[in-house]
């Protein structure tokens, strides 16, 4: 299959290397990274891949991947960009407020996020496995882990429930690492100060090896956020490094987080039996969860079941045009 697939930001989206306790712009691009293992998973399925990053490259592709500069006509299915000639798909990673009544072409990220606009085509989200270190030895802290600027919301990290995160160390003394930055200086200079006044560790942008040494030594993950969320790329790391998750009953939490892997609650009491029962949830099946759930090429392949759909339906849906005309 020749496959047209569009992202974007400039490839590739994550370089492994964190910029620490400074600014960084864009603070991350977790569509993009996703995209990029598709692209990547697609491409070891044996699929010719032609990829459309907006913003280019800055580094060649694996075997397998063709970094393109303009749209490819001969080819297959086209994803992220609409087509009258070729099927199309569209990935949709957040929620949209002005589109409840979803596209027919549209793929959420969650099957939470897809009923929330009145569909049933979902495919979860996917990490590379090779990326991150499982341990069952755990240090002493808990982490908090996000980006605190978003492109809609320059305060991000309270959405992502960073405060909540906070009081609760503060409240049951535990050790919380806050890891995480923004484009803005005042932001960060907001964040770094809410970490000092509640003597917490704030690392600042993390990625690569430091980021996959600070997910596999937590106790666990603590993602308290206020928002409906796509899939969060996340809650998949933490898992797949043997990490549990204590997170909020926002969606689509509670379908990604189930009690053999974590903690799912609705009020600080919750929270707090939570980060004291954290020691009967085992690494081992955080990451088998992890690994049967969100490794990327189960990602892709659920997406090549959803290209087949596409493109089956448009056959059809052509076929009977013709008979009509």
């Amino acid at each position: 299959m020749k496959i047209l697939l569009w992202s974007a930001h400039r490839y590739p989206a994550d370089d492994g290397v964190g910029s620490g306790v400074q600014t960084r712009f864009p603070t991350y691009k977790s569509p993009g990274r996703v995209h990029d293992l598709l692209a990547k998973g697609l491409s070891e399925e044996g699929h010719d891949v032609f990829y459309l990053t907006a913003q280019g490259a800055e580094s060649k592709a694996p075997n397998g991947i063709t970094l393109v500069s303009e749209p490819v006509d001969a080819v297959d299915i086209c994803h992220n960009i609409e087509s009258e000639r070729v099927p199309w798909v569209r990935t949709q990673h957040t929620v949209n407020q002005e589109q409840k009544q979803a596209r027919a072409n549209s793929i959420f990220v969650s099957q939470s996020l897809a009923r929330l606009h009145g569909s049933d085509r979902f495919v979860l989200n996917g990490v590379d496995p090779a990326d991150y270190i499982f341990s069952e030895t755990k240090d002493d802290y808990f982490l908090f882990l996000a980006a605190m600027q978003g492109p809609r919301s320059a305060e991000k990290y309270l959405d992502k429930g960073l405060d909540i995160a906070l009081h609760l160390a503060r409240r049951m003394g535990f050790n919380l690492v806050v890891a995480g930055t923004a484009s803005d200086e005042n932001v960060l200079n907001k964040v770094m100060e809410m970490c000092e006044a509640n003597r917490t560790n704030f690392v600042g942008d993390v990625r690569g090896k430091r980021k996959a040494e600070l997910l596999a030594g937590a106790r666990a993950l603590i993602f308290p956020t206020r928002i409906d969320e796509g899939c969060p790329l996340v809650i998949a790391e933490a898992l797949m490094s043997g990490t549990p998750v204590i997170c909020s009953e926002r969606h689509p939490c509670p379908e990604l987080v189930t009690d053999e892997v974590g903690f799912v609650c609705s009020n600080e009491e919750d929270y707090f039996r939570a980060i004291e029962n954290i020691g009967t949830i085992s690494p081992r099946d955080c990451r088998t969860r992890a690994l049967r759930q969100f490794d990327y090429r189960i990602m892709t392949r659920n997406y090549l079941i959803e290209y087949e759909r596409e493109i089956i339906g448009h056959s059809l849906a052509h076929a009977a045009q013709q008979s009509t005309d």
